[in-house]
């Protein structure tokens, strides 16, 4: 359990580095642009449909839109700046890369298909947790515990997954995924630790890259040898 505090710090660090920030910036920016327009274009239909007589009762309405608008965007900006932020995973794996292996050693970049798979999927797995968040709500007690357990084993297996693809093939990744799941499981609550803080949800991809590619030579018995 040690070895991950350590990749976990040692993560943490990678992700104040300016590669990392440049793609925190061009991610948020993204982001923010999506949003933006996806604001522009829901208002207009929403408000399209919003047609009253009384003048008090049409402005009610137009502001309980616009903040319902912004409630249903504000829940998704974890899982676009995941989406957005795959568009650079391999390049942030390039630079932690160069830290853990000697010139030669390291991972190959992931075919733009699947890396674009990739990115969907992240994207899928963040929304399809947040969802599952929402509905727990209703059951206290267990809402926050399974939110975490989720997130934990889901994101999890994801960037682990990423990190090991780049030296293997993905059934030889999904293999070694399995061999060592108890210990990916524990490596994942600190991904979903991230998630969980607000603020640091949007640097999830660049913790996830940092964090997994080290937990990856941690646990590759060839990479260890070396």
């Amino acid at each position: 359990m040690t070895f991950m505090f350590d990749a976990a710090l040692a993560a943490l660090r990678e992700i104040l580095s300016p590669p990392f920030r440049n793609v925190l910036l061009k991610s948020l920016g993204m982001t923010l642009l999506f949003l933006a327009l996806a604001w522009v274009g829901l208002d207009k239909l929403a408000l399209s449909y919003i047609a009253v007589n009384h003048p008090w009762l049409q402005i009610a309405l137009t502001y309980a839109a616009g903040l319902g608008l912004f409630l249903f965007l504000a829940f998704f900006i974890g899982p676009i700046s995941v989406l957005v932020a795959g568009l650079f995973l391999d390049d942030l794996a390039d630079v932690v890369e160069e830290d853990l292996y000697p010139s030669g050693q390291r991972g190959r970049a992931i075919p733009a298909s699947q890396a674009i798979m990739m990115g969907v999927r992240f994207a899928a797995v963040s929304a399809g947790v947040n969802i599952l968040a929402l509905f727990l709500l209703l059951i206290p007690g267990i809402n926050a515990i399974a939110f975490v357990l989720a997130n934990a084993y889901l994101l999890g297996r994801e960037y682990f997954l990423f990190a090991a693809t780049r030296f293997r093939t993905l059934e030889e990744a999904m293999e070694l995924r399995r061999r060592y799941a108890p210990q990916l499981f524990l490596a994942g609550l600190f991904i979903a630790a991230f998630v969980m803080t607000p603020g640091l949800n949007v640097l999830t991809p660049l913790f996830g890259v940092a964090f997994m590619s080290r937990i990856h030579k941690m646990i590759s018995p060839e990479r260890r040898a070396r």
